[in-house]
């Protein structure tokens, strides 16, 4: 499906309430790995960017560029900070287009996560948020199904870190013990995948 100003639209409708959904659920798992206020920061963000849906234009670049001032103006909070992040990064590549082929967002999301990375000074493999972007960039390319194969490829990179130690972030700290736990990050960002194919 081509993305337009009204499919952002839709996807912003559709993450906002996951966002609302899942409030408690990101608190808590980011409690037992980081400040316990995730969900504050996913819900705000989503609040905020709701309020200026309205007002975005058909430019996607300047529509992305909307949505990342108003999540920065709502939190301070290191992942609100990484999310504004990538948003600014999809809105510089895409400014002055109103219509993205689904075959270009592989390389879209791939921009963000490097984006990421660098303002993080994270690597990959770290057990974050980066290496759902990773998974979900590298599921899109040659996607005959696009929608399918990022919702695939967000919930298997849950899995295959699940057991791993976290070495980035504040839930480096808790070293072993973050075994067997989802890193918080990693769960916001499945439901927004999710939430923005329309598939949760």
């Amino acid at each position: 499906m081509t993305i337009t100003r009204e499919t952002l639209l839709e996807a912003i409708d559709r993450i906002a309430a996951a966002m609302e959904r899942d409030f408690d659920m990101l608190n808590s798992a980011d409690g037992a790995l980081g400040d316990g206020d995730l969900g504050v920061t996913m819900t705000r963000g989503m609040r905020a960017i709701s309020e200026r849906k309205g007002d975005l234009p058909e430019d996607l670049g300047m529509a992305l560029l909307s949505c990342a001032k108003a999540f920065t103006e709502s939190s301070g909070s290191s992942y609100g900070t990484l999310m504004a992040t990538g948003l600014m990064a999809a809105a510089k590549s895409l400014r002055g287009q109103t219509e993205l082929a689904p075959e270009a967002v592989a390389d879209l999301i791939a921009g963000a996560r490097d984006k990421m990375q660098e303002r993080g000074k994270a690597e990959l493999g770290g057990k974050t948020v980066l290496d759902s972007l990773d998974a979900v960039a590298k599921g899109l390319v040659g996607a005959g199904d696009p929608s399918t194969a990022a919702a695939q490829a967000v919930e298997e990179a849950l899995d295959a870190f699940r057991d791993k130690p976290a070495t980035v972030g504040r839930a480096r700290i808790f070293g072993e013990k973050s075994i067997g736990m989802d890193d918080p990050g990693m769960l916001a960002m499945r439901a927004i995948v999710l939430a923005a194919v329309g598939k949760g």
